[in-house]
């Protein structure tokens, strides 16, 4: 079936439809600049026009005229995504869900909102409300939305004490609107909501979620020092394994990058210096100082509680891909990749890599929790010069036993977070049968015999409809 785009703008006039090519494009574009293998085939792509919803009832609307007339549809939150999660590969129509930003309940370990709600003020009226805070959020937190997080992310601020948004727990239920005729509302929860986690809306728009709270602390950011990234990410493993200290964030960040990148706290950390960062409960900022002192390598650098946050940004904006952000602002050469440094000898392949790529592939590591043990999740910065050594880079990493999930792939299969099977597969025929929602980024869909072990790129047949 041919879009038609005027028939669907037509019917949708009465919403708020924007379909000015300035401000069009502007809505057509995540964070996938990040990756410059991304940014030359990706940059072209705009869609035709933007619906903006007020509630979920327009929503409904809008994908049953979207799904009348033939029109593909990519939903969009903030837009902070890395991976060209809400890039319209097809056009059409970019479906903008800032509007859905209601909280509907707050509660006792528990929150009910808008997917388009940003996560800090999510945080702000929680506070507010009961003293408490979502559990895990991406550095992104003051501009990105709740839905767009569950939609296109895995974990973030708060993953070394919870994990990440697969595991058990991390996502309570969601509200989903089905691409048919008649639009359907899903209610899921347990085991199904693993079918739009991570989906980036191929199988439907999350219109509402449920998501627990913890309670809310006035966390202290504080930055280790140390001569040795070796000893730097010995500390980190180490604390990471200490469940009586309440760390919300634990990243290391190699030299000379935290004095030539963290420009505001630059004037703390010394060029030579690898660093630890830090978020803590201030009720653990003692025994923290006290396992601390303990490390003779260990220097305290840093401390907010101590040496004032006015002007700073706080550590989570140093850490995730927050780092890759202060890079790029320095460097534009600067990209990066996602890293799995398997346990238990998780600090010697950190190392090892180090020595292997020296100053071409600056080591950042973040330690978290998945299915509850401590892991070293790195997402090391790569001074980018050609595509073949980013691949050759990567083919470096995993014959070291270091497993790459790709960022320089939009597509859902590709980058590893998510592989799609066949009830991922059998839930896209019942909620989107035409395939209208996000074409491109599920290659099980539109490719099912697509051979994965040719290490080329996927190039989804819609991008050239759209240069």
């Amino acid at each position: 079936m041919t879009a038609d785009l005027a028939g669907c703008k037509a019917a949708l006039a009465h919403l708020d439809l924007d379909d000015n090519p300035a401000t069009v494009r502007q809505k057509s574009r995540d964070f996938f600049w990040y990756s410059p293998v991304l940014k030359e085939r990706l940059d072209h792509v705009t869609a035709d026009f933007v619906v903006t919803p007020r509630n979920e009832a327009e929503v409904i609307e809008a994908l049953a005229a979207a799904h009348a007339h033939g029109v593909p549809v990519t939903p969009r939150g903030a837009g902070t995504g890395n991976y060209g999660q809400a890039m319209p590969l097809s056009g059409g129509m970019v479906l903008h869900l800032k509007g859905l930003d209601k909280i509907a309940e707050i509660g006792p370990g528990r929150i009910r909102a808008g997917g388009g709600a940003i996560i800090a003020e999510i945080d702000r009226k929680a506070r507010a409300a009961a003293g408490q805070e979502l559990r895990m959020h991406p550095s992104t937190a003051q501009t990105a939305s709740i839905g767009g997080f569950i939609a296109g992310g895995s974990g973030g601020v708060g993953s070394i004490r919870w994990g990440g948004l697969r595991d058990d727990g991390n996502v309570l239920g969601l509200r989903l609107v089905t691409c048919e005729a008649r639009p359907r509302v899903l209610e899921l929860r347990g085991d199904d909501m693993h079918k739009a986690i991570h989906a980036y809306g191929v199988n439907g728009i999350i219109t509402e979620v449920e998501v627990p709270l913890t309670a809310a602390y006035d966390w202290v950011d504080v930055i280790v020092g140390f001569d040795e990234w070796a000893a730097c990410n010995r500390y980190a493993e180490d604390i990471a394994h200490r469940d009586g200290l309440h760390l919300k964030e634990l990243a290391t960040v190699q030299a000379p990058a935290p004095h030539d990148y963290f420009l505001r706290h630059r004037r703390f950390i010394a060029r030579e210096k690898h660093v630890a960062i830090i978020m803590v409960g201030p009720h653990s900022l003692e025994p923290l100082l006290t396992v601390t002192a303990r490390d003779r390598r260990a220097a305290v650098l840093f401390r907010s509680d101590r040496d004032g946050a006015a002007g700073l940004p706080p550590a989570y904006e140093l850490a995730w891909n927050h780092t890759t952000l202060r890079a790029l602002r320095m460097d534009p050469a600067i990209t990066y990749l996602q890293v799995l440094y398997r346990a238990p000898d998780t600090v010697e392949r950190v190392v090892k890599m180090a020595a292997i790529f020296g100053d071409e592939v600056p080591g950042h590591v973040e330690w978290v929790r998945m299915d509850g043990r401590v892991r070293g999740a790195g997402l090391p910065m790569v001074r980018y010069t050609t595509e073949a050594r980013l691949d050759e880079i990567i083919r470096i990493h995993e014959a070291e036993g270091c497993p790459i999930f790709n960022p320089h792939r939009y597509t859902l299969e590709e980058g590893g977070m998510k592989q799609t099977d066949p009830a991922q597969l059998a839930f896209k025929r019942e909620t989107d049968p035409d395939g209208l929602l996000n074409p491109g980024k599920m290659i099980a869909w539109d490719d099912p015999d697509y051979d994965f072990a040719s290490d080329r790129i996927y190039l989804f047949p819609g991008l050239n409809a759209a240069q």
